[in-house]
């Protein structure tokens, strides 16, 4: 698993289909200190357990270390791997 994907995630839970964003961090061009963070937020995210309110805050917390076109671009992502089922 790499940074930004949050394996099964929904299953350990037993929330299929409310999983967070699978999407790799590594096309988002992060700087060092947004990696950091969004590593930090990617495993307080799982230590809290998978539910729509941590998924929430963990979306919350990415709008807020990427930059607009960085927050878009992911968010796309999440979207193109949720219709595709992933």
């Amino acid at each position: 698993m790499f940074a930004g994907e949050h394996g099964d995630c929904a299953k350990k839970a037993g929330n299929e289909g409310k999983m967070a964003c699978t999407a790799s961090f590594a096309s988002l061009d992060l700087t060092p200190d947004q990696k950091t963070k969004m590593d930090t937020a990617m495993t307080e995210h799982h230590k809290a357990g998978c539910t729509e309110a941590t998924e929430a805050k963990f979306m919350k917390d990415a709008k807020g270390i990427l930059t607009p076109e960085q927050f878009a671009k992911f968010k796309a992502e999440c979207s193109k791997k949720e219709k595709a089922g992933a």
